[in-house]
């Protein structure tokens, strides 16, 4: 479980096929306090720690993983963003962010508006169904509130802090991002539909 507060940003090292799987190293500031077994949440995908050492750790990504999340089109040098799993200690901000992606949008705006920025995100129909103005998304792991709604897309507000704390400093427009929609949203849509 993960909350959607970014933790860290870290640089891409690598990433290597493996036949129809890849391996992802991540030079990342926590590398040394992490061992094998352990999730961190990669741009909002909940991955295991398949090796490490004092300044890089590795994830395995399965052809799952690749279809349905941006993890694939990573390349040597580009940030991400990155959550250890809480603790049952942890304090709890951001919203329930499970780690498993639902689908990907677009970036199709990110522009200043005196100190904050405007981000806009196209939603495919599945994940739009799921939100409310007001409501969370996990946009590449960063919760964040919907500010407006709209029939193809999602309008957000950032803060400097968000801006510069996270891989939204190195986002372009045009580049896929990984969205897990409110859990409680899935979990009543379920619900309503097997009435």
């Amino acid at each position: 479980m993960f909350t959607g507060l970014v933790e860290a940003t870290g640089k891409v090292c690598s990433i290597q096929s493996r036949g129809d799987q890849a391996r992802l190293t991540v030079e990342l500031p926590f590398a040394g306090e992490l061992a094998n077994g352990d999730s961190v949440a990669v741009n909002g995908c909940c991955l295991t720690v398949v090796g490490h050492d004092e300044k890089t750790a590795s994830f395995d990504l399965l052809r799952q993983t690749l279809d349905v999340t941006s993890l694939g089109e990573l390349s040597e040098g580009r940030l991400v963003n990155l959550e250890r799993a809480m603790l049952a200690s942890d304090r709890f901000g951001g919203h329930f962010v499970q780690g498993h992606v639902d689908d990907t949008g677009l970036i199709i705006e990110l522009s200043p508006h005196g100190q904050d920025y405007r981000l806009e995100i196209s939603l495919p129909k599945g994940i739009q169904s799921l939100c409310i103005e007001k409501g969370s998304l996990a946009i590449d792991g960063i919760s964040l509130t919907i500010a407006e709604l709209k029939a193809e897309s999602a309008v957000f507000w950032i803060i400097p802090h968000t801006m510069q704390e996270t891989r939204l400093s190195d986002a372009e427009i045009g580049q896929k991002v990984n969205l897990e929609a409110d859990m409680l949203a899935k979990h009543v849509a379920r619900l309503m539909e097997n009435r």
